[in-house]
């Protein structure tokens, strides 16, 4: 028997194109997910992908499987969408406020997305750079907050992972710190004589501040905002300072060989997006689905995130 969840670790699998990566994502051991896989081969007498193999290769079986997969879930998820809204009534507002400039690159798509999945929910998009936005979600101003900066004083509210992410320093290829072939990360100290190009928000609120700087006890030599990443990444990469950017938002223009990456610390600092909603919000199911949609989008077009 095929089962629903056999069908969506394949699309996983297949999405994070490793063992481990996939199991991350469905909150599995991998040695449970290695099982599940063993299992439903062991049904049908066949395997569905090549062990071992870079980049990953599905057999014949798997790729059956897969194109299953691809024809059912999404019926089922509509079908599971269709049955929420007779449950809790169509109607539904979310007013959405973001702390993070560059999580436009996944958040427009997701918009689309649900958009055309719930069409009678009013949606609306404001940005939290310039004001308070947790605050604002407790008064009920707002209904969901992206951020990455979780206020446990906050009473209330609930603060859901959507993914976890690397915050990286971009430089310029002609940088000093670029010319060291085994140069992998920084530390803080190298980063004093430095200009910091960051988004215009308050300093407490920037990871490489809150989390890298500050707890060091280093200044840089100067601060310098932008608007939009891009702008960011062109100051840099004409060398008129350095920026830390999640690594996926940054990714684009690796590939493009504006600029170089290194590691902030030998380890990375890594940092987590959330979701922030009321708690009583938690059970609707347009706030549920627009949750699901988001993680969804994320995994399915960003790099180098992983499961929270």
């Amino acid at each position: 028997m095929i089962e629903l969840r056999h069908l969506r670790a394949l699309t996983v699998l297949r999405e994070t194109g490793s063992m481990v990566r996939a199991a991350e994502r469905l909150h599995l051991t991998q040695s449970a997910l290695s099982h599940l896989f063993r299992e439903l081969e062991e049904r049908h007498g066949q395997s569905l992908f090549v062990r071992k193999s870079r980049p990953l290769r599905f057999t014949s079986a798997g790729l059956r499987l897969l194109q299953l997969a691809d024809e059912v879930l999404p019926r089922v998820a509509l079908a599971q969408r269709d049955l929420a809204r007779l449950a809790s009534g169509q109607a539904g507002r979310l007013n959405i406020a973001i702390e993070c400039h560059s999580c436009y690159q996944w958040l427009m798509p997701t918009l689309d997305k649900y958009r055309d999945d719930w069409p009678e929910v009013e949606l609306d998009l404001s940005s939290g750079f310039h004001f308070a936005p947790l605050p604002a979600l407790v008064r009920g101003d707002l209904d969901l907050v992206v951020t990455s900066n979780p206020d446990p004083e906050l009473k209330g509210i609930h603060y859901q992972p959507l993914f976890g992410f690397e915050m990286v320093l971009a430089i310029s290829r002609k940088h000093a710190l670029a010319q060291s072939p085994n140069r992998r990360w920084v530390a803080p100290e190298d980063l004093a004589e430095e200009i910091q190009i960051t988004y215009p928000v308050e300093r407490e609120r920037l990871d490489i501040f809150q989390h890298f700087l500050d707890p060091a006890g280093v200044e840089p030599a100067d601060v310098r905002t932008a608007e939009l990443t891009v702008m960011m990444v062109q100051l840099t990469a004409s060398g008129r300072g350095v920026c830390a950017l999640p690594n996926w938002a940054l990714h684009e223009y690796l590939q493009k060989g504006f600029v170089s990456q290194l590691r902030l610390g030998e380890k990375g600092l890594w940092s987590t997006l959330y979701a922030a909603v009321r708690e009583e919000m938690l059970e609707r199911a347009f706030v549920e689905d627009f949750l699901q949609t988001a993680r969804d989008t994320c995994f399915a077009n960003l790099n180098g995130i992983r499961a929270a």
